[in-house]
């Protein structure tokens, strides 16, 4: 993906500090990085380059050609969001949710119990039909029963099952298309969230890591791509009324943004520390250490749910060679990932 898998590779880090998003002063685009004509068929670039075209292709419902054509006012509109992002004006960032901050506190604490769980979903009526909706949508169904009530969601989840749910009623609502003109983007943006999400978590899992924060970090770049891309509709219908966004556009705005984005998400969330560590060793990898689980998680959620739509992606192979993961791990982890996108078939 643009954004995150560019941040991912070391040569964005050249001792600038995290987060350096500056839009070049000749606006400068980087669809040159991307090959005329038909870029998948170009086989001699790297694998997570090729991975952020398929992506975009199928989350802007785009062609190749479409998303590498570039547009004049696309340098205009990359400056615009840097302005905006520098002076923490974001026309299109969400606001917290207001349980938001004693949910982060129960569901990060050790001594928290079910029955400190649902009071705090029940406090709320609007959350408390969203964790009943969310509890019941295929991606998250335990079986065949209906759960018809919180203590029942969190009975039959555990504390862990909840803790996904609970970010994903969370998120849900803010991603959640507007009209039918970003529908399509919705619906992808959050399938493709979920499936970054639910990878990062079982990797952490697989490496024995303490993974319950994993599942919220990995829908936050799906959040910060819907985020930016209403950005440039608010600027276009601002400046340049006579003009159609484009998919080239989106893409670039999301190249350089994305990252920055999400850390803005994370501010104006006041999400716990844990989660801004999680964001930094995504976007700067020590060198030597390997992959954190949530790039893991990006590149592989990225994979799987491209292959689950039919769409073009990575071979076997070259998705090993990007994962730290032994061959019988990565395995296992895939399967657990597409069970959970084929249940999810029925929420498209």
């Amino acid at each position: 993906m643009p954004g995150l898998f560019s941040w991912i590779r070391a040569r964005l880090f050249q001792g600038h500090g995290a987060t350096d998003y500056r839009a070049d002063s000749n606006a400068r685009v980087s669809s040159a990085k991307l090959p005329q004509g038909d870029p998948h068929a170009d086989q001699s670039r790297e694998p997570r380059d090729r991975l952020d075209d398929h992506l975009f292709c199928w989350l802007l419902d785009c062609s190749p050609r479409q998303l590498g054509t570039p547009s004049p006012f696309t340098g205009k509109i990359l400056r615009e969001i840097e302005n905006r992002l520098d002076q923490n004006r974001l026309e299109e960032l969400p606001r917290q949710p207001l349980t938001l901050p004693i949910l982060m506190r129960t569901l990060g604490s050790e001594s928290t119990t079910r029955k400190d769980v649902s009071g705090i979903i029940l406090s709320d009526a609007a959350l408390t039909d969203q964790v009943l909706q969310v509890a019941n949508s295929p991606f998250f169904k335990a079986g065949d029963q209906i759960v018809e009530t919180v203590d029942q969601a969190v009975f039959l989840l555990g504390l862990d099952g909840i803790r996904n749910v609970v970010s994903a009623s969370v998120m849900r609502p803010m991603l959640a298309a507007r009209n039918s003109t970003e529908s399509t983007f919705t619906q992808r943006v959050w399938r493709w969230g979920l499936s970054c999400a639910r990878a990062a978590e079982l990797i952490a899992l697989n490496r024995k890591e303490e993974s319950t924060s994993y599942f919220m970090a990995g829908l936050l770049p799906a959040l910060s791509y819907l985020t930016l891309r209403r950005e440039v509709q608010s600027i276009i219908r601002r400046r340049y009324p006579d003009q159609q966004a484009t998919p080239q556009m989106y893409y670039e705005a999301i190249d350089r943004f994305a990252w920055a984005t999400a850390q803005k998400v994370a501010r104006a969330w006041n999400l716990p520390p844990r989660y801004h560590a999680l964001l930094l060793a995504a976007e700067r990898p020590v060198p030597g250490e390997g992959d954190a689980p949530l790039t893991e998680g990006i590149t592989l959620g990225t994979r799987e749910v491209l292959r689950d739509a039919h769409q073009r992606n990575l071979a076997d192979e070259e998705l090993q060679a990007l994962m730290s993961l032994e061959p019988r791990q990565l395995e296992k982890v895939r399967q657990m990932l597409s069970r959970f996108l084929a249940e999810g078939l029925s929420s498209r």
